[in-house]
């Protein structure tokens, strides 16, 4: 990994890649969508502060863990001033992000559970199977068509 010298107060964009292993495309995209921020330059060049580096860190370990970059962006948001995450703001917000990522995983474990059954029948009905139709509320009562045309056939509010 590259060394910056300590004076260097702003990174280029492919610093900012080498050292955070992120694609450039991938910090446009984080700068697209609010995650980082760059100055430019007078020939329109990216600058990034040395923190975007920590920032970068925090996004992909959130990504890895499965958290949607709008819930990332809206965490760093929060943050005083958007000041670069800590430590400390990581326990907070892992343990906040926490029942979401049970819930997910209880969602996977079941699909993984069922995933080899319904490959097996290969029928992929919208009826009974529980990767096209899972937890179907409304299977019981009516199916397909007919509970459309039910909707269909409510007065509008």
């Amino acid at each position: 990994m590259p060394q910056i010298p300590e004076k260097v107060h702003e990174l280029t964009v492919g610093q900012v890649s080498a050292r955070s292993g992120a694609a450039v495309s991938a910090l446009h995209f984080y700068e697209s969508k609010g995650l980082i921020t760059s100055r430019r330059t007078a020939g329109n060049q990216r600058r990034y502060t040395r923190d975007t580096l920590r920032r970068v860190a925090f996004v992909r370990a959130a990504q890895r863990v499965g958290i949607p970059l709008a819930t990332i962006r809206d965490a760093l948001a929060e943050l005083p001033e958007e000041r670069t995450p800590t430590r400390e703001d990581w326990a907070h917000l892992s343990e906040a992000w926490r029942a979401e990522l049970d819930e997910r995983i209880t969602q996977l474990s079941r699909l993984r559970d069922h995933l080899t059954d319904c490959i097996g029948c290969g029928c992929l009905s919208l009826e009974t199977c529980v990767l096209s139709n899972p937890d179907d509320v409304f299977g019981e009562r009516l199916t397909g068509s007919r509970l459309m045309a039910e909707r269909r056939d409510r007065p509008a509010p």
